[in-house]
Parts: C-alpha cells; sequence; structure tokens
C-alpha cells in the first residue's frame, strides 16, 4: 500500500502481497481484466482492496484454464462462473478425449513401426465420427449385396446396420482393430469374400427365416453344431450325419462345401473378430462350429 493514505496499491505492492509476478499483473491490467483505479502523479496505476479480490478472482480462473475473454464477461457480469464453468467443461472433455485418441494413434504407431504416410492414415481414420464410420459400412454392405436378389430385405437391413462404434476414448489396440478393420473393407477381393458369405447365409436359411425371420444360416449352425460339439460328437463320426441333415437338408453337399470353404474363411473369421474388438464385445463364438461342418463334410466327400 502506498505511503499517501489513500489505500491504493502499485503493481509492485500487488505482487509482493499476492505472489504474482508484475508482468502478469500489468499484462491483466493491459488486457482490461483489472483496470486500474487511479493513476498516482508520476503516471503508475493503482488499485484498492476491491482490486485484490479481483485479482485473486482472475487467478484463480486462469488456473481452471479459463481464457481473458470468458475472464472478463464473468467480471462484466455477463456471465455467472457456474455457466463459463460448465461451458469449460465440455470444451475440457472434448479435449480430453482428443488426447486420448492421440495417445493410442501413437502407442499403435509406435508399436507397429508405421511410417509418416501410414500415420497420417492412421490418425485419420482413428478421428472419424460416427457417421462417417457408419458410412463407410453402409457403402461396403452397399456395394457388396449389390445384385443378390436372393438376400432378403431383413438380412440387408442387419448387415447395413452393422456398426463400427469406436470408443469415444478408445485402446491402442481398438484403434488398431478400427484400422485394419477400414481397410478390409475397402479391399475388393474380401468384398467377393463376404458376397459370397451373403448368398450362402441366403440360400441356407430355415423355413422360418423365408416365412420373414432374421434367423440366418450362421446363427442355425451356432444351435446345432454347437449342441452336437458339447455332445462330444466329432466331425467324422456317425452321429454326425444327423447334424448335417438338419442343417443341410438335401442340399448338395459337394457345393455346399466348396461355398463354405470359400466364404467362412480366415479373413471372414477376421473381420468378425475385429468388428467384437472395436464394438467391445465378446469375440465371436462361431468359428470352431463353422471348422466342425467343414470338416464333417470332407469326412464324406466321395461317399
Amino acid at each position: 500500500m502506498i505511503d499517501d493514505g489513500t489505500g491504493l496499491f502499485t503493481i509492485g505492492e500487488l505482487a509482493r502481497a499476492t505472489g504474482l509476478t508484475v508482468r502478469t499483473i500489468r499484462y491483466w491490467s493491459d488486457e482490461g481484466v483489472l483496470p486500474p483505479v487511479a493513476r498516482s502523479a508520476g503516471g503508475y496505476r493503482l488499485y484498492d482492496a476491491a482490486s485484490v479480490a479481483r485479482l485473486e478472482l482472475i487467478r484463480t480462473l486462469r488456473e481452471l484454464g479459463l481464457g481473458l475473454q470468458d475472464v472478463h464477461r464473468v467480471l462484466a457480469g455477463e456471465r455467472t462462473v457456474a455457466e463459463v464453468a460448465a461451458t469449460h467443461v465440455a470444451a475440457l472433455d472434448a479435449q480430453i478425449r482428443s488426447l486420448k485418441v492421440t495417445k493410442a494413434v501413437l502407442s499403435s504407431v509406435a508399436r507397429r513401426g508405421s511410417s509418416a504416410q501410414e500415420t497420417t492414415l492412421m490418425n485419420k481414420l482413428a478421428r472419424l465420427s460416427a457417421a462417417e464410420r457408419q458410412r463407410i459400412m453402409e457403402e461396403f454392405v452397399g456395394e457388396t449385396l449389390h445384385g443378390l436378389d436372393n438376400v432378403p430385405p431383413e438380412i440387408r437391413e442387419l448387415m447395413r446396420r452393422t456398426a463400427a462404434d469406436l470408443a469415444e476414448e478408445p485402446t491402442p489396440e481398438q484403434v488398431d482393430a478400427w484400422i485394419e478393420l477400414a481397410e478390409m473393407l475397402q479391399d475388393p477381393e474380401f468384398r467377393t469374400q463376404m458376397r459370397r458369405a451373403a448368398e450362402f447365409n441366403a440360400d441356407h436359411r430355415t423355413p422360418e427365416a423365408r416365412d420373414g425371420g432374421a434367423s440366418w444360416f450362421a446363427r442355425r449352425l451356432a444351435d446345432l453344431v454347437g449342441e452336437a460339439r458339447e455332445r462330444g460328437i466329432e466331425p467324422g463320426a456317425p452321429e454326425a450325419d444327423a447334424v448335417l441333415r438338419e442343417l443341410l437338408g438335401d442340399a448338395d453337399r459337394t457345393a455346399v462345401l466348396e461355398r463354405m470353404t470359400a466364404a467362412f474363411n480366415d479373413r471372414v473369421a477376421r473381420y468378425r473378430e475385429l468388428l467384437a474388438i472395436v464394438n467391445r464385445q465378446p469375440a465371436p463364438p462361431h468359428a470352431e462350429d463353422f471348422a466342425w461342418v467343414v470338416a464333417a463334410l470332407r469326412a464324406r466327400e466321395g461317399r
């Protein structure tokens, strides 16, 4: 406090009283959030007790990350501290999510040893919005099913609504899975494989499904073969004949085997696995069931 009986403070005295630097206080004063209440005879800025309280509030808001514009609005009474805080929380949430995506991408880059070009692509794919990811999935399904008249509407809709729901705060594993999945969706060879799988599912639906249900071949296979495997029935055992009859009816077994080995290969299985990782779901349980059917059909080739 200057020794003139006015009870006013210079910037230097404010600095000593608050622990802030003279440079910081002068900057805030220049920006208009801490205006002086008077000037000394020598032209120095002077502040009163209310200025000290104002200065503490400014420091608090700045330490919480608010910009000077928001600080000014609070001090001018244009917005309450609560309103500004709520806005700032939302902004921080978005920033935190972005930082976590950045961390996940960088972790993937480090683990993969990615090139600069690959890093750019990974970062772009990881930051796609949910709507953009859904558009990629729908384009994949649309091209995969184009011209397949035997695929009923309910199956088309089920495939179309298949989502890649990457978390807002993905793990490096989820980022890796989404990037691999996105690359797979653009692969013409893989689209052909998925087309075969869709055809097979449509051709081998149960009678109930043909009447309008949404249960397709893979689900029925899981039910029948899952039970057979639980009972310990081996693919080459005589008891497997009844399972195949119930599953395939009078379909040409050679044709079924050819289409299953073409449609349900390692890449299709990997597609389902990647979707499960991205969507934070359990791993698909059907791979062993498909393998059982293929083994059972192969054991009966030539009979």
